[in-house]
């Protein structure tokens, strides 16, 4: 099971829905059906014809992935229990993801969603090796099929409760830690030490195992370790991406992007102020309005479309004003965190930002969210790539998941309070 803002896969290919949760397949699945069907056809060989030994071997293929699926399948019915949003489930080479919209907002009901994928892994392995020790001698293949299927989810149920993020086990530790430390920070921190090591460790044994003949086994337990790693360092960084946007204010994030004009001017002054708008500014976000020094509203360009243009001259600013209040703002001293989950609740994606004193003090963006986030991080992307973020208004790439990290934070902040209160 992963939560939304884990990167470790991609959406892949949608086949259908179980109970309104999208199934998708990623390329890399039918590769692994290819070489586990090669694998277990190897077992059959001996006690069954070709033809027959590789249908066995396929079957059991698709008996593992249709394990995985419903190890997925119980994290996912316990996520909506715990009412969390499931968006997808995706099979892949290595097994299977359960995304879910955002963190439970407890420490307990975390660990329930966590246990429940290796507990139906468990219950699988149980029914089917004790069907395998119920069946006749003269059905040798059943037998043998079973014990093939049930061995495969034991290992699956234990694999999965080994400590340590990625897997199911570390967000057990993760949600233990929370729950006596109160801190879900602190749970990720030692859940991804935990993980860390787990997957170097698998590394230096897949290599040793490898050098000592192990051959594909070693490989396997080597490609493991790297993914562990790689998926560790994505709840890593998720860390550093939370304590920027925590960090990092407003005030040093927004750009100006209004334009300024007095009451008393013409509307004709509104349309000479778009068709001088250059290139290189771009459009304004919004025209503020000001008489003889002090703010008084903001004026769209509807005027333009409802009104002849005879009667541009005639028709002054001030005439069709609508109060500031009415635009989306945030406060200088507001966090990112708490821009970006401003930001998604507005319908152009921009707010105007307001200095202590309640004065326009300039404008805010994705792309100003973003660019600032990237900055701190010492991150560089190429001018093409922050252009075509700022053309169309969203974050730049390696950024687009910013909201459900904060819906993350949203989550995580609510689960301390509850805990802080309880106890």
């Amino acid at each position: 099971m992963r939560h939304t803002t884990d990167l470790v896969v991609g959406e892949g290919w949608q086949l259908f829905k179980i109970g309104g949760i999208p199934l998708r397949l990623q390329p890399s699945w039918l590769f692994a059906v290819a070489i586990f069907t090669t694998l277990f056809q190897g077992r059959y060989a001996a006690t069954a014809s070709l033809p027959v030994s590789w249908g066995l071997g396929l079957l059991t293929t698709l008996l593992l992935f249709t394990s995985v699926l419903l190890h997925e399948l119980g994290h996912a019915l316990m996520a909506l229990r715990e009412g969390v949003r499931v968006l997808s489930i995706t099979l892949f080479h290595l097994g299977g993801i359960a995304r879910i919209e955002k963190e439970c907002s407890t420490a307990m009901g975390s660990l329930r969603i966590a246990a429940a994928g290796p507990l139906v892994s468990l219950l699988l392995a149980l029914a089917m090796l004790l069907s395998a020790a119920s069946i006749s001698e003269d059905q040798a293949w059943l037998t043998l099929l079973l014990s093939q299927v049930g061995l495969l989810n034991l290992m699956l149920g234990l694999f999965n409760l080994l400590p340590g993020l990625p897997l199911d086990g570390g967000l057990i530790l993760k949600a233990l830690v929370w729950q006596f430390s109160g801190s879900q920070k602190r749970g990720v921190e030692v859940a991804s030490a935990s993980g860390r090591a787990l997957s170097i460790l698998m590394i230096v044994a897949g290599g040793v195992l490898m050098f000592q003949g192990g051959g594909l086994n070693g490989v396997l337990l080597m490609l493991i370790g790297w993914f562990g790693l790689g998926a560790n360092r994505s709840q890593t960084q998720m860390l550093q991406l939370q304590a920027v946007l925590k960090e990092l204010r407003v005030e040093g994030a927004s750009g100006r992007r209004f334009r300024v004009l007095e009451a008393d001017q013409p509307l004709r002054r509104l349309s000479s102020l778009r068709l001088q708008d250059s290139e290189e500014k771009g459009p304004a976000d919004w025209v503020l309005v000001c008489r003889e020094g002090r703010w008084v509203g903001w004026i769209d360009d509807r005027p333009l479309r409802d009104l002849p243009v005879q009667q541009w001259d005639q028709q002054r600013l001030e005439d069709h004003l609508k109060p500031l209040n009415q635009l989306p703002s945030i406060a200088t001293t507001a966090s990112l965190a708490e821009a970006v989950a401003a930001l998604e609740t507005t319908a152009e994606g921009r707010l105007l930002v307001f200095s202590p004193a309640g004065l326009p003090s300039g404008t805010l963006d994705r792309m100003d969210v973003g660019d600032a986030v990237l900055k701190k991080l010492g991150v560089t992307l190429p001018p093409q790539v922050l252009a075509e973020a700022r053309k169309r208004n969203g974050y730049p790439l390696g950024l687009v998941m910013l909201p459900q990290i904060v819906a993350s934070m949203k989550a995580q902040s609510d689960g301390e309070d509850a805990s802080s209160f309880s106890s």
